[in-house]
C-alpha cells in the first residue's frame, strides 16, 4: 500500500466512523417495517459504494449504541432459517435526533463545500 493509499484508507475510516450512526437511522426510518441485520447492510450496499462496504459486522455495535442510547427499539424473533434474528425500529426520540443529525450534517457539509470550492475558484489545485 502506498502512502498515498494508506492516508486515503485512514480519512475514509474517521469519515466513515462519523456518518454511520447517521446512515442506519435514515435506513431505518425509511422502512415501514423493523429489520434486521443484514437487510440493512443489504440496503446500504444497493447504493453502491457506502459506508459500511464490505464490513457489515460493524454495523452491529453500532446498531446495539443505537438501541442503548435509546433511538431504536429492537426485539428477537425466531427465524426459520436459522438463528433467531434481532429487529430494529427507529423510534420517536431516534426520529427527532435523526432531524438534528440531519440538519447538522447540512451544515458540516455546505461549510465544507464552501471551503473546497474556494480552492478551485481560486485557481488552487486541491
Amino acid at each position: 500500500m502506498t502512502e498515498l493509499e494508506s492516508h486515503l484508507k485512514k480519512f475514509q475510516k474517521e469519515l466513515s466512523a462519523g456518518s454511520v450512526s447517521l446512515v442506519l437511522l435514515a435506513v431505518l426510518a425509511g422502512s415501514d417495517e423493523p429489520m434486521y441485520g443484514y437487510l440493512i447492510a443489504k440496503r446500504l450496499g444497493e447504493g453502491g459504494e457506502g459506508v459500511l462496504a464490505g464490513k457489515q459486522s460493524a454495523l452491529y455495535p453500532v446498531l446495539r449504541n443505537l438501541s442503548a442510547a435509546g433511538l431504536l427499539d429492537s426485539e428477537v424473533e425466531p427465524s426459520v432459517s436459522g438463528p433467531p434474528r434481532r429487529y430494529y425500529r427507529i423510534n420517536a426520540l431516534g426520529r427527532e435526533v435523526l432531524e438534528e443529525w440531519i440538519n447538522s450534517w447540512k451544515t458540516s457539509r455546505d461549510f465544507i463545500d464552501s471551503v473546497l470550492e474556494g480552492l478551485t475558484s481560486q485557481g488552487a489545485k486541491p
